[in-house]
């Protein structure tokens, strides 16, 4: 074998800087929920208890709505914190306005109003009905 391809190899195998261990594969560290087993320990010691019979939250930004069927919503009042997980939409406004109404905030009512003025600015879509008796 000749120097230069001794020296290429030995040089591909080094992981670390100068000085250190020679290892033949770099090792790979699995972050399997770690992130999640962190955030339930953090949860876990502020004192958050578990809120049953919620079938629906909504989140209301803007002009569109976070809309949670079903969570698990935590709660700690002594810490003011507030947790919602599981399956999530963004959904607009007015898809969920018949049964959203009474939810609805003062921030709200200024979009609501931009929308009933759209829905009589457009007027209706369906064409008036002609005589059909005439063309006999």
């Amino acid at each position: 074998m000749d120097v230069e391809r001794l020296k290429k190899l030995a040089g591909s195998v080094r992981t670390g800087g100068k000085g250190t261990m020679r290892r033949k594969k770099k090792a790979v560290h699995k972050t399997t929920s770690t992130d999640d087993k962190r955030l339930q320990n953090t949860l876990k010691r502020l004192g958050v208890n578990t809120i049953p019979g919620i079938e629906e939250v909504n989140i209301f930004k803007d002009d569109d709505v976070v809309h949670f069927t079903n969570p698990k919503v935590q709660a700690s009042i002594a810490a003011n914190t507030y947790v919602v997980s599981g399956p999530s939409q963004t959904k607009k406004l007015q898809d969920m306005l018949p049964g959203i109404i009474n939810q609805l905030g003062q921030d709200n009512l200024d979009y609501l109003k931009k929308i009933a003025q759209a829905y009589q600015a457009g007027g209706d879509d369906v064409p008036a009905v002609e005589n059909f008796e005439a063309g006999k």
